[in-house]
This record gives C-alpha cells, structure tokens and sequence, in this order.
C-alpha cells in the first residue's frame, strides 16, 4: 500500500470516535517498532518527522525507510507527517520529497522560538495550505503556542502563557482552511511538562470541548501528549541515569480529549524513555557486548511495547482494515471540488 493522506486517517477516525497517534521517528528502529505495533494492534498509524529528524536521518534515507514500511506492512495505511514546519519552504521540501502531510506551525516564528502575531500565521499557514491541497496533502496548522522545548523547537514556559483563544481559532480555520489544528490548552513539549503529580484536570479541557463544537469538522491536535511513565523513568535512573522527577499528561485527559474532537495525538518522550531505559539495562547488566544489535534489538522491543499499549489506550487498535485507503491523487480531487472543505462558511456547501 503507497502512502496515504492523514486527512483521511483522521476522517476515519472521526466516524469511529477514536484518535490517531502520531509517532515521532529518527532512525530504522523506531520505524520498524512503530509498524510492529500497528500490526500487533491492527491500527492505522501516523509517523512523524521533524526537522532535526530530517537532517538527522537525511531526507532520503527517513522516505525510503517509509516506503520500506508501506511495502512490509501493505494492510496498515500509513501516513508520513512533517512535525512542526517552521517555514512555508520547509513545508514544501516535505511536499516534494513525499510527505503525504505536513505541519505549519506558523505559531512561531522560523526560529522554531518566538511568538508570531495572528495574522503572520494566518498568511504563512494559508500559502502552505495553497500549495499543499493542490498536491492531495493534509495540512495541520497551530494556533497559541505550547509550552516547553523539544528538538531545539518551542517557545518554553508551562503551556499557560499563550493558551488558544476560540474565537481566533475560528477565525484561522476559516482564514486558512486547514485540516487539522493543534491547540494550546496546557501541555508542553519534552518530558518536564509538570513539577508534581497531575490531578486529573491539568488541562484546559473546557477550552477544547468549546474549540470542538465551533470547528467540528477540523480535526482537533494534542501535542506533548507522552505520558512520561514513572516506571520508564525508573528503568533509565535504576541504570545510571539522573531524570529528575517528572508528570505527563494523563491518558485518561487524553481519551477525554478524543471524545472532544482530538483525532491526533503526538507522542515522541515516552518512546525516547523506553528505547534509552533499554539501551542502558543492557549496557550495565552486559557491559562487555559492543554489537549494536545486542542493545538495539531491546530497544526497538521496548519502544513497540510502548506505542502498541498507546495505540489501544486512543482506540485506533482494531482499524486498519475499516477502509480502503484512498490515492493522493483522489484526495487532490475532493480538495479541487470541495468535498474536503473545512472552513466553517463553506462546510456542506459541496
């Protein structure tokens, strides 16, 4: 099966009432973990890039790993999302080498640091939009800026200080006619995201619930959504590691999110706990074995663990074979005549 658009992995979802996690990848290990998951669980599956990724991986080489993957994996779709664009061409660059989606996060400026005004965003989203939608490719845009900072990308801080306002969510989605949209309600990137247990309303879920019934047909984003499990964190600190202590965002405000309209959920520090707490097991229990495979292998074992357990905990387990996967062509044709229209005055006009 070629790659497919997230637009309609998320529209799936929709009808189902479920959400779809959204993986972050640099290497082959995390790829192949992410895709045993998905057919462990029979899930549909978004993997995701940013750009440290990119440039990490090199271009090429992450794209052919993905092919490699639909090819392997031919009852999963998959769709290949570019995290966090910082700029109409990094966007673009994603679209011409194969990306069946990307994100414009025109919430910051294109040092991935400092907060944008309303109407830059709007501008630099709408002309990704433009370009995008004329390729059959999903966009997904940010409006407020989360807290925290992962990847060199983030404008730091708790997630408080620029919280999504509804009224210009509104006003961006019909500005913009983006996809999906990513909103600030509390959670920050990175595995520091709360000083102290959370109590089961850390987030400003009455925010979502209100963005959700005035958008319905735009497909609602959590970002730093990883859990940050105690027990990962043991593992890492048990063999030589110093994590200081540190909460997540709760699964149960996540499900709580997806019967609000959350249809994406980006997971990237539980992973990176799991592969590092398995790397240094092996390392302090073995310390005489050097072939990576010998620790590579755990790793990759720990992250499936981990992203299978997630992909049951948001209900897309189960939803792989619901439907047939559409071409990027056909998806170019339903943004031509309408029939994928978001914007709030144009939806059921087609």
């Amino acid at each position: 099966m070629p790659l497919v658009s997230m637009r309609q992995l998320l529209d799936e979802a929709a009808k189902g009432g479920y959400g779809v996690g959204a993986f972050n990848v640099n290497n082959m290990e995390q790829i192949q973990a992410i895709m045993q998951a998905a057919q462990a669980t029979k899930s549909p599956v978004i993997i995701q890039a940013s750009r440290g990724a990119r440039q990490y991986s090199q271009d090429k080489f992450l794209y052919h790993l993905m092919l490699a993957a639909a090819d392997l994996y031919p009852e999963i779709p998959i769709a290949m999302h570019q995290d966090h664009g910082n700029s109409y061409e990094t966007c673009k660059s994603a679209i011409e080498l194969g990306f069946t989606s990307v994100m414009m996060d025109g919430s910051l400026k294109e040092d991935g640091k400092t907060p944008t005004d309303f109407e830059e965003n709007v501008e630099v989203t709408r002309r990704v939009v433009e370009f995008a939608h004329a390729r059959g490719v999903t966009v997904e845009g940010e409006i407020g800026v989360l807290g925290g900072i992962e990847d060199g990308h983030g404008a730091g801080g708790t997630g408080l200080e620029h919280v999504t306002d509804p009224d210009q969510a509104v006003e961006f989605a019909e500005r913009t006619g983006v996809d999906a949209l990513a909103i600030a309600i509390g959670t920050s990137h990175g595995a520091y995201k709360f000083s102290k247990k959370p109590d089961g309303k850390v987030l400003k879920m009455d925010l979502l619930i209100e963005i959700h019934n005035r958008l319905p047909k735009t497909h609602l984003v959590m970002h730093g959504s990883s859990s940050v499990p105690k027990d990962l964190q043991d593992i890492i600190n048990q063999y030589g590691g110093h994590l200081k202590p540190t909460w997540g965002v709760p699964v149960e405000e996540i499900q709580l999110g997806i019967k609000n309209g959350v249809r994406k959920i980006n997971v990237d520090t539980d992973s990176r706990l799991a592969i590092t707490g398995a790397i240094r097991k092996v390392f302090f229990e073995t310390p005489e074995k050097f072939d990576p495979r010998d620790y590579l292998k755990p790793a990759r074992e720990a992250m499936q663990k981990v992203v299978a357990e997630r992909m049951t905990q948001f209900g897309q387990a189960g939803h792989a074979g619901d439907y047939t996967p559409k071409t990027i062509e056909q998806m170019r044709e339903g943004y031509a005549n309408g029939t994928l229209e978001t914007r709030p005055s144009l939806v059921g006009a087609h």
